[in-house]
């Protein structure tokens, strides 16, 4: 049997009730009285909003209500919008307008919500909104960043010249183009990271209530961050004390960064229940998520390298243009900042120069996706890495040999003001070739071009900026020695049952079954910011070693009492205090039973054993690893396989492998998924979404996907109590750029040194004809 300590593989016990069908998904609910919404959405990209009828739709059977931005001013309701943006990282000067939760005047993005529905069943609310007559004034429309940045582009904000929301520089200008003036070599790649859709298996959904008598409402949802969302509905919305809202988050099947901003629908769930007195239901269809939903990535980089005659980087310099979508939502402009502060790598350069801006477009908001920014920026280098090993005639191992920033150099601090506090690379680097049988693979290029294949062999280097910003963690134990733990943080896939129920089992001697993990409901967690960035292993982690800490404190005292010893003398050690030096003895279960005694204790004391952890990182931990991808393309038909992936991942100590494992094999289908087949596409002159069904948007399956071998390459980190770090992006920023490096590998006996993502089979088989065509 496993102990179910820290650095076991321990199972996760969630998923019992996921395989037998018991999960508690945001669909699953049903309140008594329920009605259900439908949202009128926009069919133009960019519009203006001239009349609404709503005569027909109002008057069809089981109709309800019909809301629309009328409705929302005469209510006096707020908008949407993010916090502000600090002026050195690009928010003097920035524009940051708020979001409608009804459309007021523009319309914005296909998708812009016109009016929302709400009936006694949804075929009635979605009957009723397709009567609504509505009058639209086309307006040109932007789909693109360049196309936004271009002069004859149309502005989708007029508050935002030449339609750029924000600009943010990094690094020495000057210091770097005369890095570059006296280079040996320079190399050159434009890259884009194409625009891609979350798809979390669980589409969003929202139902509101509200009781008039508390003035009170309550939201059920499927979210990442249930207290940022009632902050901001309170605040921005509603206007109301928080206390007022109460935000529930069952069982969440998935979010990936989408689920982390509050979007319309969860507010005007709460406002139709209040109006109507009955709870209302919304939940997405898939067509509607690919047209409501917030998308990730969507940049265009232009990058250049500089080095001596040795191989060694002298500078880097780079532009890049981020298509934000119509509006900014959450933390829209976060992967702008982490692209930029993550844009050095793991190597060491003495100069550095970055412009980045944020662009609105006429398509649906961009926001964090898995990775946020990093993904984009580790690509970037790691292409411009491949094109000086040709352009030096050095190996890509020996290039990166030779700038990897070292262990002895660190704590090391980076031209994009980050201090990486530690880590191996070249160690890792060699730990994973070995992983992938490098040293074979002139034997498996060669079968492969016997059968008419091209076969190549690609790796790349990545490290990652994560566990961002302060939380908190609750534990209680009640009288019977079980143990409530509350945490702040928010699991919607990644195993917090299972991986806080070890470190609590660990730190207090309690047996993993006593233990419960409550989470995602405003009214029993106390605080929390949710998950995201990779954060709840290691901000998550150290709150609740710290709570466990203030139980074991607090426990002694009672034990003092209990065993007639002096605090100081009491010891604390798998679940038993004892006094030291002798047989006297109590096991944690009988404090915690006496510390709810009705009588018989001091008063001093208090009532009960509990303790509230909080941990605030200084600074963020910075996660890294290589990860190796040996493909075979069929140069007849373009098809990609990837045939085998390998992943040496430094996450600092690693709480259970075979969690961590299983996070890595997701990021790295995700990241395989961007690199081959995903892509958000719009028409260019109209803004209409092409890819708005699975028919359209293709994903990896099974098949595509070989076994990943992985391994990790630990270094502990040294500014959490723990040494973790984080882990659940790692495979999102390590698969895309060792793909397509594998890819080019492949091609290089064509002479083609580039392709875009995604490498798609028809991408594939033009490079190749165009190759063969001279």
């Amino acid at each position: 049997m496993i102990r179910p300590g820290i650095g076991n593989p321990v199972l996760r016990r969630e998923d019992r009730r996921f395989l037998v069908g018991a999960g508690r998904y945001i669909d699953d609910v049903t309140l008594p009285g329920m009605a259900y919404a439908f949202a009128v959405r926009s069919p133009h990209a960019h519009a203006v909003l001239g009349s609404i009828d709503t005569t027909e739709a109002e008057a069809m059977p089981g109709v309800l209500a019909v809301l629309t931005g009328a409705d929302v001013r005469a209510d006096g309701l707020g908008e949407l919008g993010i916090r502000g943006i600090p002026p050195g990282f690009g928010g003097a000067g920035a524009f940051l307008p708020t979001r409608p939760i009804l459309a007021q005047s523009r319309l914005r993005h296909v998708g812009d919500i016109v009016a929302f529905v709400v009936a006694e069943t949804y075929a009635a609310a979605k009957d009723a909104g397709e009567r609504i007559a509505i009058d639209y004034q086309p307006r040109p429309a932007a789909v693109s960043a360049s196309s936004a940045l271009s002069p004859e582009a149309a502005p989708i904000w007029d508050e935002a010249p030449g339609n750029v929301c924000l600009t943010h520089q990094a690094g020495d200008a000057e210091a770097t183009n005369a890095a570059f003036a006296d280079a040996a070599h320079v190399v050159r790649i434009e890259a884009h990271n194409n625009r891609l859709s979350a798809n979390p298996i669980e589409p969003r959904g929202a139902i509101g209530a509200y009781d008039p008598i508390d003035d009170r409402f309550t939201l059920r949802i499927s979210a990442q961050n249930p207290h940022r969302i009632r902050e901001v509905l309170a605040e921005s919305v509603f206007r109301v004390p928080e206390t007022s809202i109460r935000v529930i988050a069952g069982d969440v099947g998935g979010g990936f960064g989408m689920k982390g901003p509050v979007f319309p629908e969860e507010a005007l769930v709460l406002w139709a229940a209040r109006r109507l007195g009955r709870p209302v239901k919304w939940i997405a269809d898939r067509s509607e998520s690919f047209v409501s939903d917030v998308n990730g990535r969507d940049q265009n980089w232009q990058g250049e390298m500089a080095l001596d005659g040795d191989g060694r980087i002298r500078g880097l310099r780079a532009t890049v243009d981020f298509a934000l979508g119509a509006y900014l939502v959450g933390t829209s402009h976060v992967p702008l900042l982490l692209a930029v502060g993550i844009l050095p790598s793991v190597y060491r350069f003495p100069a550095l120069h970055v412009t980045a801006r944020g662009v609105f477009t006429n398509t649906t908001p961009t926001s964090p996706y898995r990775g946020a920014g990093q993904p984009e920026a580790i690509y970037l280098v790691e292409r411009l890495i491949e094109q000086a090993a040709a352009v030096t005639a050095l190996s890509s191992e020996e290039i990166r040999r030779r700038n990897y920033i070292r262990p002895a150099e660190m704590p090391y601090a980076t031209p994009a003001g980050h201090t990486y506090d530690g880590g191996d690379f070249a160690a890792a680097t060699r730990k994973a070739l070995t992983l992938a049988d490098h040293a074979g693979f002139a034997k498996r290029r060669a079968e492969a071009g016997r059968r008419g294949m091209l076969r190549g062999f690609g790796f790349a280097y990545f490290i990652e900026i994560t566990a961002l910003h302060g939380d908190r963690v609750d534990i209680r134990m009640d009288p019977s020695g079980g143990v409530t733990v509350t945490p702040g943080t928010f699991s919607h896939g990644q195993g917090h049952e299972t991986v806080l129920a070890q470190l609590t089992a660990e730190w207090l001697g309690v047996p993993m079954e006593r233990i419960r993990i409550l989470q995602g409901d405003t009214d029993q967690v106390a605080f929390g910011r949710g998950t995201y960035a990779s954060r709840s292993a290691t901000v998550g982690g150290a709150a609740l070693r710290n709570a466990a800490d203030e139980v074991i404190a607090r426990g002694r005292k009672f034990a003092a009492h209990l065993l007639e010893a002096a605090d100081t003398d009491i010891e604390f050690s798998e679940g038993v205090f004892s006094v030291a030096g002798t047989d006297r003895s109590i096991p944690i279960s009988a404090v915690a039973a006496a510390a709810y005694a009705p009588a018989g204790l001091p008063p001093s004391l208090g009532i009960g054993l509990e303790g509230a952890g909080v941990f605030a990182p200084e600074t963020p931990n910075y996660p890294n690893g290589c990860h190796v991808c040996e493909v075979e393309i069929d140069p007849e038909t373009g098809r990609i396989n990837v045939v085998g992936y390998a992943a040496v991942d430094d996450v600092g100590r690693a709480l259970n492998p075979l969690l961590l494992e299983g996070q890595v094999h997701g990021g790295v289908a995700q990241g395989v998924g961007q690199a081959l087949m995903e892509e958000i596409v719009f028409d260019n002159e109209t803004g209409q979404l092409l890819t708005a069904s699975f028919l359209d948007y293709a994903m990896p399956r099974a098949d595509d996907l070989p076994m990943i071998r992985f391994d990790h390459h630990d270094v502990p980190c040294t500014t959490n109590p723990l040494g973790v770090k984080g882990a659940g992006e790692a495979g999102c920023v390590g698969a895309p750029p060792a793909l397509i490096n594998a890819v080019l590998d492949a091609l290089k006996p064509l002479n083609i040194d580039d392709i875009g993502m995604p490498a798609t089979p028809e991408r594939v088989w033009r490079a190749i004809q165009q190759a063969r065509a001279g």
